[in-house]
């Protein structure tokens, strides 16, 4: 899924609903100008935790290039699920970064975002 020379940040997104739910998510990411042009997306299986059997299409791979802007994804990511009738919790996985969206309140989004933006400039300096 190369999104430029640059590849440098790959994010993994669940939910607590199914992969429905996820391709949902993917048609409206990829309808953000923002994400689109600076991200390739794809519903896949994950690796199984501890404890559990075989794969799912149950995780949103995200995987991100030059100008891709943390702030941006986590609002669209956060639009979206104000979409839903449910709102789904929402999990972000960067290798050992695990961020969880609930109520996506103000402080929560900032959480989100500072967040995702260490991860990225760790990446970078790499």
């Amino acid at each position: 899924m190369p999104v430029s020379e640059e590849i440098w940040m790959r994010l993994e997104v669940r939910l607590e609903s199914g992969a429905g739910e996820l391709r949902s998510l993917q048609g409206w990411l990829r309808s953000d100008p923002d994400v689109r042009r600076s991200a390739e997306t794809e519903v896949r299986g994950s690796t199984p935790q501890p404890g559990e059997m075989g794969t799912a299409l149950d995780v949103l791979q995200l995987v991100t290039g030059n100008g891709w802007s943390a702030a941006s994804f986590v609002l669209a990511l956060v639009a979206w699920r104000q979409t839903r009738p449910q709102r789904p919790r929402v999990e972000i996985r960067h290798g050992d970064t695990v961020i969880i969206l609930t109520d996506c309140s103000p402080e929560e989004i900032e959480r989100a975002t500072t967040a995702l933006n260490a991860a990225a400039g760790e990446d970078r300096d790499a």
